[in-house]
């Protein structure tokens, strides 16, 4: 602030956001005001200069990575879902397998599944509903869970199909 309270942009006829503040360097009023897409407006409701600070109040939340419709708009919803029922059908094809006592084949069909819906969020641009979080975290997720699935129902008695012997001698020893 200067003399008479007033900012050295005001006094030298400037708008105080600078030259470029209303979207051009000679500030014609007809030009939109370009906000960041990170600031949010005001207590007044009036858009906010272009800043990196998040806002105070989160009025939304982005979609992930991925999230968009599988399928066209105009689609029915179950076809823009598509990635998603997959995934659930399979998961529900094993669960029923489980309930009918075919425990083993049941449990790998569960982690089958977790391992397609990773697949597909790898090799899908858009997965509906299947995106939750980023690619990554998406990817790394399903993966570690459908693996652990398939080698626990693997590793399961009676007759295990798959023996890991440390995990043996690891049980023995701490049972003891």
């Amino acid at each position: 602030m200067g003399v008479n309270g007033q900012s050295s942009a005001a006094r030298a006829g400037e708008e105080p956001g600078g030259p470029d503040a209303e979207g051009g360097a000679e500030g014609d009023a007809a030009d939109p005001v370009v906000v960041d897409p990170v600031s949010a407006p005001d207590a007044e409701g009036n858009p906010r200069r272009a800043t990196r600070r998040f806002p105070l109040f989160t009025r939304d939340t982005a979609r992930p990575e991925g999230g968009g419709r599988a399928a066209p708009r105009d689609a029915p919803a179950p076809a823009r879902q598509w990635p998603i029922l997959a995934v659930l059908a399979l998961v529900g094809l094993g669960l029923l397998l489980t309930a009918l006592d075919v425990f083993r084949y049941g449990t790998i069909l569960i982690g089958a599944a977790l391992l397609v819906g990773g697949v597909l969020r790898w090799t899908l641009p858009d997965v509906g509903m299947l995106a939750v979080r980023s690619r990554f975290t998406d990817l790394v997720t399903y993966g570690a869970l459908g693996v652990a699935i398939v080698l626990l129902a693997m590793m399961a008695q009676p007759d295990p199909w798959l023996e890991i012997p440390f995990l043996d001698d690891t049980l023995h020893f701490t049972v003891r």
